[in-house]
């Protein structure tokens, strides 16, 4: 499996997002999670309907999963808001904060785990993790790592094991600038 490279929506809605989202997904981006915890569906309706269609199997929902079949987006992704999936959901992956949860992990197409390092968007959520002792927890499973990431830390992360790394906080400050580091 190649190294896959997840962005994560700011939680409030930004300008021109549905065109900032394309160009991640015409960068190296593989997947954007759409995460907008107090947006109406109707809200997220009008972002998605902003992205042209090819994209939206690349697109995937944190919230309001009844709109995966009216687009035909790529799966949802369960969180403690929304902690079961939709009988129609064509890939499934869910957040873990803690070493235990990732034995329920297999069941997924991939976990997120995090704090990894320190957060860029959270000020004080803090790493929970060794890294230097993660790896032998973590392979062989399908672990995304969430927190501070940066393309700065893709390296480090394959060596420990991670299979991903999802990013929000470096992202969203100027999305070109971001785009260039892939």
């Amino acid at each position: 499996m190649a190294f896959l490279k997840i962005a994560i929506t700011a939680e409030q809605f930004l300008d021109n997002e549905p065109a900032k989202i394309r160009h991640l997904l015409n960068s190296r981006i593989d997947f954007v999670h759409i995460r907008k915890p107090r947006a109406s569906k109707e809200e997220l309706r009008c972002l998605i309907s902003g992205i042209p269609s090819s994209y939206h199997p690349r697109l995937k929902l944190h919230d309001h999963f009844e709109l995966i079949d009216e687009f035909d987006l790529g799966g949802v992704h369960l969180n403690s808001r929304n902690p079961v999936a939709p009988a129609e959901a064509k890939s499934v992956s869910r957040s873990f904060h803690n070493l235990d949860e990732l034995e329920d992990c297999a069941r997924y197409d991939y976990v997120t785990l995090s704090p990894i390092f320190d957060s860029i968007s959270k000020i004080g959520y803090r790493s929970a993790f060794n890294l230097d002792k993660l790896k032998d927890k973590i392979e062989n499973k399908n672990v995304i790592a969430l927190g501070g990431v940066t393309p700065d830390t893709f390296p480090i992360l394959r060596d420990k094991g991670f299979v991903g790394g999802a990013m929000l906080g470096c992202v969203w400050r100027d999305v070109n600038e971001f785009c260039k580091q892939l």
